[in-house]
């Protein structure tokens, strides 16, 4: 059947009229998504979308979302016509849009349209995320993982009916969400049981009150009054458990398990997990006897509900959530416990005199053993809070260090590690533009609570990725690491200060750090234990990280920033889209989404409305896509596009250093040292700058995990590099441009060693590989893809040249938060006066990572007075002179 401007989705049983707005119409084993709209139920049982006139005037085409698991279903996309509607009539039976569509049974309007742009996910293999390490675990590689696993498939988990069940008929597709969460395995005996007095009756917590009272009442030695003191620490050890513990509740679990089903299929299009991740971690739950510890990234308040809610649509145990106390307010605090929630201190040591409070540290470390004791799933964030940024924020391994205390100690014979990547096309908060702007962030309170739900239903934040690593053996990790030579890890300054001004910093300050690690490699042995537990934070954040899935705002996002600042065609974009996300599958990261790529383009753009400005052509078939030049709108898109800075960031550092030192040789051909060779790069050299800006670099981005060099990342960027004719091997000139001395330092730091200690002499590292000379190809493409590349990192270099010329205006010390606040009023007067190249330089996070930065470079000294921390410039900058190199060193990687 045809209609002039119409297609025809046909599904099993009664018609569905759709108009052109994002919302859900579902009816049997069908669930259809149509870009923002409400649902109204006509009086033949048929469900409308009423449509929003202005956008349908911007858009000439939606995409229909269809999510479902089982039979499967065939997703049909339309061409509206003047009204905006969309006929769904009955007959045949819809696939999901995964699976191969039936081409030959399309609309002929519709088939000019698939015909046109056959590009779906599955032209190129879905790569399988989420392996644990080969190197750290691996036996736990493949304890829990076979062959099928990764063809297991994809897995909307809120869509739900009633072959879900152990019911069939009518009644049980009017109740299959009721039906489903009753049949949940979970059940009281599951959780814990007599943790306060189990924590109170510990040998650690009753060495913790002994010492408080000591402390307390040094001088009076009488039994009397010793006894009194010690029950009066006693009951506020109590009070203080009693505001932490966690209560589960079965029954609560289930009637929000109910809810969220409605809630998130209100305002998420879909909530995708891979079943072949799932099968590991149900394995791992139910055949090892280890407690499995949950570490996912921290993007959104709603990750907390997510974990608990997709781990119980799979009867696997609710883990304890590790909370901060910022979230204890009245009423919502009672359903955080009773869901699994336990509150922690967002400071372990609140005291007035900034002494350790060893009750309250006593008390988390043995509610957290007991738990790990009686086999209790723990979730915990590394980050500490929700990422500003869109990045992964730096690990603060507190409570990681808790349980590795407590396996080491014996409580435990063993600790099952399972990262997790959350990914989502936009986050509920929207955005965290006001704290980018540096105001202060709002304290969460109950009205604040509400209002958030109430906004959230109002909205749709399209889809959600979960990606559950491969859980591996603490034990194991522990074990190998045991094997392992750790070198004490240099500092940014001992690092960098050498070639940034070509100096030794004071010898006096390393001369205890330059040591070796002694050769006890035993948890008690507290440096190597301190790097142990900080690898193992850093190889966990990277893991989640990397297995997190691309979603079409990312790319979206990072290509009207970095591609098309100045606008494109919608044409022109798809067609770049395309492009990216068959670049992303090609370097073994996942896509949260799927489908053909004009429409994913149109649903991300809709997403990130307020950011972006639509404009039509003189012809009316096609639109212009500009990003807006508005700061809010920069921040918001910079958030979206950080969710690509991680799978591109070796090859823009390398893209960068490449630019740093083709501006050097050029320099130094302006001087006659290298003649007519400035074009032709060292390889070793070109690995040697990048391994500096990336260590640089540090505190935004981790580029290697902990077991890995930085050698081999960037070797392989450069190889990556040139299998794309991006660069060309000079081969023929290698010989005769081949320097008699080596124009860098022949000895390196280790941070900057490309060597491991197990490499073989006759290892692919030899001396062919560190003769090879480079240059930039001279194609057209080929330059565009390299400046793009140099353009994902030229917001964060601009932040730090700011930063390097705001240092020479601290003229004297000044408050840590005053020099920040300045510095920041600084970049944003730069980006509204057009000074800056990139508004998105301007973010408070960027801020207070260069403060942070040169810290530990040495630019910065800090020094407390009356418990306020002051900065003021090192001995080592207070040359001009010097603050001029650190300015040029950082000009040198940035795009002009």
């Amino acid at each position: 059947m045809e209609f002039k401007g119409y297609s025809v989705i046909k599904t099993r049983g009664r018609p569905v009229c759709v108009g052109a707005q994002p919302e859900k119409v579902q009816r049997g084993a069908v669930n259809c998504r149509v870009a923002g709209s409400r649902t109204r139920t006509t009086e033949d049982g048929t469900s409308c979308l009423n449509r929003d006139v202005n956008r349908r005037r911007r858009f000439s085409r939606f995409i229909v979302f269809v999510g479902s698991e089982g039979e499967g279903m065939d997703v049909s996309m339309a061409l509206w016509g003047q009204d905006g509607v969309l006929l769904v009539n009955s007959a045949d039976r819809l696939k999901h849009p995964c699976e191969e569509q039936d081409r030959s049974s399309s609309p002929s309007v519709l088939r000019s349209v698939t015909n046109t742009w056959k590009d779906g996910l599955l032209n190129r293999k879905r790569p399988f995320v989420g392996r644990c390490c080969h190197s750290c675990t691996p036996q736990s590689q493949e304890r829990l993982f076979n062959s099928s696993i990764p063809s297991l498939g994809l897995r909307n988990v809120i869509y739900i009916n009633e072959t879900h069940t152990r019911h069939r008929g009518w009644l049980a597709r009017r109740l299959s969400y009721v039906l489903f969460v009753l049949e949940r395995d979970v059940r009281k005996d599951m959780f814990a049981r007599n943790m306060v007095d189990n924590v109170l009756n510990s040998s650690k917590v009753q060495s913790a009150i002994e010492e408080v009272v000591s402390e307390a009442h040094a001088e009076d030695q009488e039994a009397g009054t010793h006894q009194k003191a010690v029950s009066k620490v006693t009951r506020k050890a109590r009070t203080l458990l009693q505001e932490m513990v966690a209560s589960i509740s079965p029954s609560l679990i289930r009637l929000t398990g109910w809810t969220l089903l409605k809630l998130f299929n209100g305002f998420f299009w879909s909530i995708q997990i891979h079943k072949g991740q799932l099968e590991m971690v149900k394995k791992a739950a139910t055949e090892h006897n280890a407690p499995l510890v949950f570490l996912p990234v921290h993007k959104s308040h709603i990750d907390y509900l997510l974990i608990t809610f997709i781990l119980f649509c799979h009867n696997i145990k609710a883990p304890h959530i590790a909370a901060g106390n910022n979230l204890n307010i009245p009423i919502f605090s009672t359903l955080i416990r009773k869901l699994g929630g336990f509150f922690i201190r967002r400071k372990l040591d609140e005291a007035p005199d900034g002494k350790k409070d060893v009750l309250y540290r006593s008390l988390l470390h043995s509610y957290t053993e007991e738990l790990l004791r009686q086999q209790q799933f723990l979730e915990v964030y590394l980050e500490g809070t929700r990422s500003r940024s869109g990045k992964p924020s730096p690990a603060r391994a507190g409570m990681l260090s808790i349980v590795v205390d407590a396996m080491c100690a014996g409580s435990i014979p063993d600790v099952l590690i399972v990262p997790v990547g959350i990914s989502y096309d936009r986050i509920i908060e929207g955005n965290y533009n006001s704290e980018q702007l540096g105001k202060p962030k709002k304290n969460e309170s109950l009205w604040g609570v509400a209002c958030g739900v109430f906004r959230m239903l109002r909205k749709n934040y399209g889809c959600v990725r979960v990606d559950f690593t491969q859980p591996f053996s603490l034990k194991e990790y522990l074990d190998t690491q045991r094997c392992r030579h750790l070198p004490a890890p240099l500092t940014l300054e001992q690092i960098l200060i050498p070639t940034i001004i070509a100096a030794r910093p004071d010898q006096a300050l390393f001369n205890g750090e330059e040591e070796e690690h002694p050769d006890s490699r035993e948890m008690s042995d507290e440096p190597w234990r301190r790097q142990v537990i900080s690898n193992l934070a850093k190889h966990v954040l990277f893991t989640a990280s990397k297995s997190s899935a691309i979603m079409s705002t990312h790319i979206v996002a990072c290509l009207l920033l970095y591609k098309h600042r100045q606008g494109v065609l919608l044409s022109k974009l798809v067609e770049d889209f395309f492009n990216m996300k068959e670049e992303i599958l090609s370097r073994d990261f996942d896509l949260g989404f799927s489908g053909n790529s004009e429409d994913v383009v149109m649903h991300a753009l809709n997403l990130l409305g307020n950011c972006v400005n639509v404009t039509s052509t003189n012809r009316n078939t096609e639109f212009i896509i500009t990003p807006k030049n508005t700061v809010p709108a920069l921040f918001e898109l910079n958030f979206y596009s950080n969710g690509l800075f991680h799978v591109f960031i070796a090859d823009a550092i390398i893209a960068c250093s490449t630019l740093a030192l083709l501006r050097e040789q050029t320099a130094e051909t302006c001087e006659g040292e290298l003649g007519s060779s400035s074009n032709l790069l060292s390889q070793e050299r070109l690995i040697l700058r990048a391994a500096g800006l990336s260590h640089f670099l540090s505190n935004e981005v981790l580029v290697a995990i902990p077991c890995q060099t930085v050698y081999q990342v960037f070797q392989d960027a450069v190889t990556r590099l040139i299998q794309y004719g991006v660069l060309i091997v000079a081969e023929e000139d290698q010989e005769e441009l081949s320097p008699s001395e080596e124009p860098w330092p022949k000895k390196f730091p280790e941070p900057l060693s490309w060597r491991s200690d197990e490499e073989d002499e006759d290892s692919d590292f030899g001396e062919e590989q560190r003769d090879r000379y480079l240059k930039v190809s001279s194609s057209p493409e080929h330059q565009e893809f390299f400046t793009f590349l140099q353009r994902v990192l030229s917001p964060v270099m601009e932040a730090y040249s700011g930063a390097a010329i705001f240092v020479h205006s601290l003229l004297s010390p000044m408050a840590e938060r005053e020099y920040t606040q300045k510095l920041f009023k600084y970049l944003l007067m730069r980006t509204e006066k057009g000074v800056a190249a990139y508004g998105e330089s301007a973010t408070h996070y960027l801020v207070k990572n260069t403060v942070k930065t040169f810290k530990e470079l040495g630019v910065l000294k800090e020094r407390y007075e009356d418990g306020v921390c002051h900065l003021e410039l090192s001995a080592t900058f207070q040359p001009q002179a010097n603050r001029n190199k650190l300015l040029q060193y950082i000009l040198g990687f940035s795009l002009l």
